[in-house]
């Protein structure tokens, strides 16, 4: 008889509360031609100013070989810059052009007003204690849990 797992299956948690989210906000990003991935990208940038795209698959959790055909597409768009950094020739700075600059200034009162309705349904509290409960999830140090030793195989 094969042990029976006892704890819930907290990524797959996270996943289903992450899609039912995406949901009320996927509408918005189509009519604008954007993916997620791109909104991200997009969102980032608008917050945290010019990156790197490596610190750019870091912030928005999009793996390095995604990260280029995105990153291409969204320059094939008019919505970002790649330039060489003036402090060191091999690396690339990315940023936001006009276009998106304005394109995210035209999404952005709509993300807002979304997140108005969802909190006026789930109420505010349970928004604010989410939050808090990530933050401090991200705040542990996951990092120096230790994996359990795996059985040789046969």
């Amino acid at each position: 008889m094969a042990t029976k797992i006892i704890h819930r299956n907290l990524p797959q948690l996270l996943l289903k509360a992450r899609e039912a989210l995406l949901s009320h906000f996927r509408g918005i990003l189509t009519h604008y031609g954007l993916t997620e991935q791109q909104w991200r990208i997009l969102r980032t940038l608008h917050e945290q100013g010019e990156m790197e795209p490596n610190q750019l698959c870091q912030a928005c959790q999009i793996l390095s070989p995604s990260m280029v055909g995105v990153l291409t597409r969204l320059q094939s768009m008019g919505l970002i810059r790649r330039e060489r950094a003036t402090y060191d020739h091999r690396r690339i700075i990315i940023s936001m052009t006009p276009a998106s600059q304005a394109l995210v200034a035209q999404i952005a009162p709509l993300i807002e007003a979304q997140y108005r309705l969802i909190e006026k349904t789930i109420g505010r509290d349970i928004i604010n204690q989410t939050y808090a409960q990530i933050d401090q999830l991200l705040n542990t140090p996951l990092d120096q849990v230790p994996s359990v030793p795996l059985p040789d195989q046969p």
